[in-house]
């Protein structure tokens, strides 16, 4: 078994040991390869996880799993790792990951962006948003304040500047606490807040902060909706212009076996879905449905909302984002993917009916006060650190302290990280089950005479969803119909029927209403296909049924 931990966060070498352990201790079950290298040259791993005596992985259907696309959402690689000990270590006990692991296949990406997260664990830490490439110009900035651990304590907080212009005050309550400075106030102690950090070019009157030499955002470079850099900031110069970006990309166009998957990332405690940049009027009305079941089930098992990224999770009311990973695998390959948002200090605190992205603009004074007992009371002050005085260099004498966002808020605190991933691996494994799954219902071979034989191939689509997984897929064209094969013995002749063939789509379970009220289940979930063979010698014939998204089934059938 390999030696891992859920209360650490791995940088690359130990993630890139403990993958490869993982394959030589489930050889069966595991296999890792390299699905191409990032901008600094480190290799992004995949672990792929089904039972290869039951058939190779991309035969069968698939989900999608990855993490860390952002540098310093390091939690995400970890909630990809849990997922993956989770399927070793239940396969042979949990009939579900059993069933699942026979059936079906897991493309597990534990770290998308290795260069952006081995910056941010570190022992110096430098955080970026995502990639470590310089952009949108191959410079070094100058001027401004630049964020870092200037007193060297480890941490990276806050300054506060007794500031007569300042928009903030000590909480009347708490006065470790700032609150806002009302709209006609004056004669009170106000201050200004800078993040912790040094000057550079500092004329003593003007500060700014200085923008990162690293502007990308990975996910904002994916095909669907992607604009230029001066509609969508860190867009990069073109749809997957980045290594990283274009890894997946080109995994996912060449695996068509997956259905669906899962997108880690941090902060919010929520399961996100699209459309970011359309109404839900936008989807096809079952998309839409099939969507909310999925959602329901995951806020089930996990806890987590599932919400419209559209309709509740905006960073601004007028304004959307695009060229992000979701988006493109529903848009333009019709599958059902998530963005899930691990952790809320919020929840953490007892604030339970929260709006997300609003509640940073606006909310009631006893949301801080909850949020600094959680502090004091559940991290033992680590979250929310006293003020104390600094000499800096440049500014003279200041305050540093206020919310260590790095520790409490951007991933959870370490001794809290096993207990928020271990919530994700039944719903990923109920959300693959669900996939469609080809199967062969009824063979038969019937004499005809003179060495003529009809034969007859029935498939049936066993899975919940239909073969097809979403209309979009079908809107767009992107996914064949089932294709059935038969090959011939030696010496044997097709008298009717085609070698190849295509069936159309089989339908699922996906759409039944919740009571049998009326209605009526026709056999749309089956279809056949019959040759007529001239075999003067007999012989087998060997059938096959396959589906990019449903998965491979074949026999062979005795003729005579």
């Amino acid at each position: 078994m390999p030696d891992i931990r859920f209360d650490t966060y791995y940088r690359y070498d130990d993630l890139t040991r403990l993958l490869h352990a993982y394959a030589e201790e489930y050889p069966r079950l595991v296999k890792v390869e390299s699905i191409g290298k990032s901008y600094e040259g480190r290799y992004i791993w995949l672990a792929t996880v089904t039972n290869a005596d039951t058939g190779p992985d991309t035969e069968k259907p698939a989900l999608w799993v990855d993490g860390n696309i952002h540098a310093s959402e390091v939690s995400a690689s970890a909630a990809a790792l849990y997922l993956l000990n989770a399927l070793v270590t239940g396969y042979g006990s949990d009939p579900e990951i059993t069933r699942c692991l026979d059936t079906r296949a897991f493309y597990v990406c534990p770290r998308l962006n290795p260069d952006g997260a081995e910056w941010a664990l570190a022992d110096v830490p430098r955080i970026v948003r995502s990639s470590t490439r310089p952009y949108p110009y191959d410079e070094e900035p100058f001027g401004g304040l630049v964020t870092e651990d200037i007193d060297g304590d480890g941490r990276m907080l806050s300054m506060r500047i007794p500031d007569p212009n300042g928009p903030w005050k000590p909480c009347p309550d708490e006065p470790r606490l700032l609150v806002r400075r009302d709209p006609t106030e004056t004669g009170g102690s106000y201050y200004r807040l800078l993040p912790e950090g040094r000057l550079e070019e500092y004329d003593g009157v003007l500060v700014s902060i200085q923008p990162k030499k690293e502007r990308l955002d990975l996910n904002r470079n994916f095909p669907a909706h992607w604009r230029q850099e001066f509609e969508q900031r860190g867009a990069g110069p073109y749809p997957t212009s980045e290594p990283e970006v274009r890894s997946l990309v080109h995994f996912i166009a060449t695996h068509p076996n997956v259905t669906g998957g899962a997108l880690f990332h941090t902060y919010s405690g929520v399961l996100l879905r699209p459309y970011g940049t359309e109404s839900d009027e936008a989807f096809p009305a079952e998309d839409l449905w099939t969507y909310q079941k999925i959602g329901e089930k995951g806020k089930e098992v996990t806890g987590y909302p599932a919400v419209s990224v559209y309709h509740d999770f905006k960073y601004h009311p007028k304004e959307v984002i695009t060229g992000v990973a979701d988006d493109w695998l529903y848009d333009h390959l019709g599958m059902f993917f998530w963005t899930v948002e691990i952790w809320s200090p919020q929840r953490q605190a007892g604030i339970e009916e929260y709006k997300f992205i609003d509640w940073y603009r606006e909310h009631p004074l006893e949301d801080d006060l909850k949020m600094l007992r959680w502090s004091d009371q559940a991290l033992g002050g680590k979250g929310y650190v006293d003020w104390y005085e600094f000499e800096h260099p440049q500014l003279g004498k200041v305050e540093i302290g206020g919310w260590d966002a790095l520790y409490a808020f951007r991933n959870p605190p370490p001794e809290y990280l096993e207990r928020e991933i271990a919530r994700f691996p039944e719903w990923l494994v109920w959300h693959l089950l669900i996939s469609p799954k080809l199967e062969i219902y009824e063979t038969d071979v019937k004499p005809l005479g003179k060495r003529t034989y009809r034969v007859r191939l029935v498939v049936h689509n066993t899975g919940w969803l239909p073969t097809y997984v979403t209309k979009k897929a079908l809107e767009k064209k992107v996914v064949r119909a089932v294709v059935c094969e038969i090959e011939l013995p030696e010496g044997a002749t097709l008298e009717s029927g085609k070698r190849r063939e295509e069936i159309g789509q089989l339908e699922g379970r996906a759409y039944k209403s919740p009571a049998p009220y009326g209605g009526s289940d026709p056999t749309e979930d089956r279809a056949k296909v019959e040759w007529v063979v001239h075999a003067p010698e007999g012989g087998a014939v060997k059938v096959i049924a396959k589906h990019d998204r449903a998965g491979v089934v074949r026999c062979e059938l005795t003729l005579g």
